[in-house]
């Protein structure tokens, strides 16, 4: 089991769009296994996206509302209905804001062996593939907050007011 560290806020790695994958190679195999790693080696972790662990790869792992996976250059299709609960990340740990997101979402992509893979859930499962398809565009969470509580998002991550704990 080869759990990674988790890159945190500040990290130019987490604002850099990543790359789409090109070879679905022993190489990418090794590479969803150490998501899967880092993503189930702690409880309540729903996913992570290759660019948290230093990677610049189209990929992440998930596991929301009793699906497990993972998805290879996503896209995603979003209903115009949105849910707005509070949403964390992993590489902003400790705080956790409301965040406006669709609330039903389907993910087409493709998985380690570039077999076409299509995943579609609403609730938690929507809020998890939007946020990690997030990660693999430079985007964080925080990015999508508006008014006072992007305000208050951004004055609590320059005071330095989340947890550090990397892995």
């Amino acid at each position: 089991m080869t759990m990674r560290d988790i890159r945190i806020i500040g990290d130019p790695v987490l604002r850099t769009p990543s790359e789409p994958i090109t070879s679905f190679d022993a190489e990418l195999r090794s590479l969803v296994t150490d998501l899967m790693d880092t993503l189930l080696g702690k409880p309540g972790r729903a996913g992570v996206a290759a660019p948290q662990i230093g990677v610049n790869a189209q990929v992440f792992v998930y596991d929301a509302d009793g699906h497990r996976g993972h998805m290879i250059n996503p896209t995603l299709d979003l209903s115009d209905e949105l849910q707005d609960d509070d949403e964390g990340c992993l590489s902003i740990p400790g705080l956790y804001f409301p965040t406006p997101r669709a609330l039903h979402a389907t993910a087409h992509g493709f998985d380690q062996h570039g077999e076409p893979l299509t995943i579609a859930g609403s609730g938690f499962l929507a809020r998890a593939l939007q946020h990690e398809t997030d990660h693999l565009h430079g985007r964080l969470y925080v990015d999508t907050l508006r008014g006072d509580i992007r305000r208050r998002a951004l004055r609590e991550i320059r005071a330095g007011r989340f947890d550090s704990p990397r892995r």
